[in-house]
């Protein structure tokens, strides 16, 4: 299944990129495929370790902020792998053609 996921730390001023990048950081150590653009940190796996990992970033910044608010979009598709890379792939060659 493929993630997209976004934390929001409130109550900590304007400045959160110090904040996200922790959440990021725990990510990029779980050992799964990950890609993080301006909105979002999208993660492949399975459910459990996938939301597992989800709840560990959110944590590390609840850690550090009073309050986080959390974004969640989910593809879940039993039996496909690769699809973080595979999906931009099929569109990049559709522009191509």
């Amino acid at each position: 299944m493929l993630v997209a996921f976004s934390v929001t730390p409130l109550g900590v001023g304007d400045s959160v990129g110090d904040l996200v990048a922790e959440a990021v950081r725990v990510v990029r150590a779980s050992g799964l495929p990950n890609q993080t653009d301006a909105m979002f940190t999208t993660i492949e796996g399975e459910w459990d370790e996938v939301m597992a990992v989800v709840k560990q970033a959110v944590d590390a910044v609840a850690a550090k902020a009073p309050r986080v608010s959390v974004s969640i979009k989910a593809d879940v598709r039993p039996g496909v792998t690769d699809a973080l890379t595979a999906k931009v792939e099929h569109i990049e060659r559709a522009l191509r053609e």
